[in-house]
């Protein structure tokens, strides 16, 4: 009978154990093993990172087709701003008289004033619950801010605080004015508007147009430390 010719087959050391031989092909399977699993790794790794590539080459392309977008936008020139009603004047700047008041009324058409000569310390902006100096309210204007008048006969309680809340929070004046012919009054340096009421829409318009505006002789001067009027509540 023909002897068979498969080799024999690898036995194991006496007592179970492992030869040196297999040791070493356990240890070298082992690492085989772990290169394939780094190699996926890898390859997960390399896709994950050229998908991120591309989703982040999208979202940077479309924020620059944004910025393209907004920048070649041209913007509205506030003064193109159309208001009806609106009334101006050419009043110089620049020119203190205190202490002596100002006629404003008599001398210019203006009540209240909105702008001509005024007192060098001006009205500190903000939210006052007295009437105002007019000669230093005209020289907030001067620095650009806007001033709002009411009648407070007419302006009062919840209507009063729609009033407040639609005045910006700087460069603004807000101030009761008895005896004013209409319920609310804005005026900026050289343009006033008469309004119907605390929710007439052209206030937003005229605040849009005139607040810290290039026609204010002297655009951006500070509106705070100088003079806190009577009744400053905010």
């Amino acid at each position: 009978m023909a002897s068979s010719t498969n080799p024999p087959k690898k036995s194991a050391a006496p007592g179970g154990k492992l030869t040196v031989k297999q040791e070493r092909e356990q240890r070298r399977q082992a690492k085989v093993e772990a290169f394939k699993k780094e190699q996926a790794r890898s390859r997960r790794n390399r896709l994950f990172g050229i998908w991120g590539a591309v989703v982040g080459s999208i979202v940077a392309v479309g924020l620059v087709v944004t910025i393209v977008v907004i920048t070649a936008t041209p913007k509205k020139d506030p003064l193109s701003i159309e208001l009806t009603g609106l009334k101006t004047w050419d009043v110089p700047g620049a020119v203190h008289v205190d202490p002596e008041r100002v006629d404003y009324k008599a001398d210019y058409g203006m009540d209240p004033p909105a702008g001509g000569p005024h007192w060098s310390a001006w009205l500190n902006c903000g939210i006052y619950d007295e009437p105002q100096e007019n000669e230093r309210a005209v020289h907030a204007l001067e620095h650009g801010a806007v001033w709002v008048t009411y009648n407070p006969d007419e302006v009062t309680g919840a209507a009063l605080d729609t009033l407040r809340d639609r005045m910006p929070r700087t460069y603004s004046i807000l101030s009761p004015y008895p005896g004013l012919d209409s319920p609310v009054v804005a005026s900026a340096w050289g343009a006033q508007i008469r309004m119907d009421g605390v929710d007439d829409e052209r206030l937003d318009g005229f605040i849009a147009r005139y607040w810290q505006s290039g026609t204010a002789p002297e655009l951006g001067a500070s509106c705070t430390g100088a003079v806190d009027g009577p009744g400053k509540i905010g």
